[in-house]
This record gives structure tokens, C-alpha cells and sequence, in this order.
């Protein structure tokens, strides 16, 4: 696996399966052409198999509220085919990881990496995501980063049952350690729409129709690459709009979001047709 050293926007790893691939994608970084000067320097990584999961903890330096699961969907296609993307769905579901491994990432991973910086003088407030691969020798870590999520955020607040606004308050005041999250128990799925070319040359300016009848039905449709021109709603960038539905069962989140994403019309839109299909036989 190639991945560019510098910020990308979610496009910088190449998962190469032989060493054609590997020289091919390595010459695209490094030339500039695949993702500009993010990609002057290339780190090298070990191919690791098995499902994608998103952790993500809340910290105040000290203490961490460690979030429901999640998992993001990279490549552009369905069946995890064609280029890595910023993320084209995500579900959120306690079914993803079992209890054993829940507490495998937190104390091996989250908690020692959260002590170490506080030891370090550098404590760290906020929210720290791990992408994680669950292999089978269990979690293994493939990166960090301090922030949220995008699309497991969407996933997570339709499925948070807590006072947001009062835990990042906590988080700043350093009292996590009394602080209680709550959970709806219904799994929440998020499905990207995606703008003509992505994650290419993106084109925008189409207008966008559709999002009251999808909210009409129930779905959540977060704006993420939107503008208003002219009282219009149009494109304004890749990603597009995360449409956001629950469901008793995932089945049921599944066949909820993609009832919102059939209401939703522009020129060029796409989207993948199996978000949260991998975590129906945990069912």
C-alpha cells in the first residue's frame, strides 16, 4: 500500500496488488499528478486484510469517552472497487466489533496513545480517530487523525442519545471522567452523493432537487458540497450530501437511507448501493 505523506483529502492511498501497480502509483505520487505536492513524499506500507473499522474517542487529556463503532466505506464503487475516496458511507452499529475487540482497541491502542502524549506534556483534548484494520490477528492500526469523521460523524450523531454541545464542554474543561454517553439502541447508516467526476475532476454548479421529499420519508441529509445561487440549491463540490436514516434492524437503516437517496436528482450524480451491506451477517 502507497500512501502520500501529505494531506490529500482522503485520496492519497493506492492499494497495489503486484509491483507494476505499485511502480505505477508510486510515479503518479511522486510527479505530482495523482494529488500534487501532497505526494512528494510516499510512505510505504504493509497490505493488511480483513474489514475497515472507524474508532473514534473523545479525550480531555486524561480521561476518554471511547464512541460507538463505525465503519467508512473508501473506494468509489460498490464492492470496494476503483480509487479511494474521502468515504462514500459509513454505518454505525455496536455489532461491529465484539466486546473482546472493543477492549482490545481501547487498551491497547486509545489509552496508551492518550497517556503517552499526557506524560510527553503534551496532552491531548479532543477527539482521536483510529482507522483501524480488524485482521486475523486481530486490530491493527493503520493511522490517526483528530477529528470526528466525515461520513462516520453523520452516522454517530443520528445515533447519539447525549447532549453534544456538553461534551465538547467536558472534553475542554477536563471532566470527561463523570461523563456518561448515551445511545440509541436502532444502527444508523449514511450514504454519500457524490458529485460528476469524483473523486476526480470534480464539475459543479448542477442543481440539486429532491432533499424535502427525502426528508419527508425520514432520512437526515447533511450538506457537505452545496451552495445557493440564485435561490437555487447546486454542487459545489466532490461529496455532495450525506443522506442519514435509522432502522430498528441495519437491514431496515440500509432500505431507509437509500429510500431518501432515491428522491435526491442532480446531473452526474453517484453513489455506492451497498453502504453497510458487509454488517448484515452480524445480524
Amino acid at each position: 500500500m502507497l500512501k502520500a505523506d501529505g494531506l490529500a483529502a482522503g485520496k492519497g492511498v493506492i492499494i497495489a496488488h503486484d509491483r507494476q501497480e505499485a511502480e505505477t502509483a508510486a510515479s503518479g505520487l511522486l510527479s505530482g499528478q495523482l494529488v500534487g505536492q501532497a505526494g512528494c513524499r510516499v510512505v510505504v506500507e504493509e497490505f493488511l486484510e480483513g474489514e475497515e473499522v472507524s474508532f473514534i474517542a473523545l479525550s480531555d487529556g486524561k480521561n476518554i469517552l471511547p464512541l460507538e463503532p463505525t465503519q467508512d466505506h473508501k473506494a468509489v464503487h460498490d464492492g470496494d472497487t476503483g480509487p479511494n475516496t474521502g468515504g462514500m458511507g459509513a454505518y454505525c452499529d455496536s455489532r461491529i466489533l465484539s466486546a473482546e475487540d472493543y477492549g482490545k482497541i481501547v487498551d491497547t491502542i486509545i489509552v496508551p496513545t492518550i497517556e503517552s502524549m499526557r506524560r510527553e506534556g503534551n496532552p491531548f483534548a479532543g477527539f482521536l480517530y483510529a482507522g483501524l484494520m480488524m485482521t486475523a490477528a486481530g486490530p491493527k492500526l493503520l493511522e490517526f487523525n483528530v477529528r470526528l469523521g466525515d461520513p462516520e460523524a453523520q452516522a454517530l450523531m443520528h445515533r447519539m442519545d447525549s447532549d453534544f454541545a456538553a461534551l465538547l464542554d467536558a472534553s475542554a474543561r477536563g471532566e470527561l471522567g463523570t461523563t456518561k454517553l448515551r445511545w440509541r439502541d436502532d444502527p444508523s447508516v449514511c450514504v454519500v452523493v457524490a458529485a460528476h467526476g469524483y473523486p476526480g475532476k470534480v464539475r459543479t454548479g448542477d442543481e440539486i432537487q429532491g432533499i424535502p421529499k427525502a426528508e419527508a420519508l425520514g432520512s437526515v441529509v447533511f450538506h457537505a458540497g452545496t451552495k445557493l445561487e440564485n435561490g437555487a440549491l447546486k454542487t459545489a463540490g466532490g461529496r455532495v450530501l450525506g443522506v442519514t436514516a435509522a432502522g430498528s434492524t441495519l437491514a431496515e437503516a440500509v432500505d431507509n437511507a437509500y429510500r431518501g437517496v432515491a428522491e435526491i436528482r442532480f446531473d452526474g450524480m453517484h453513489h455506492r448501493k451497498d453502504i453497510g451491506r458487509k454488517g448484515l451477517s452480524r445480524w
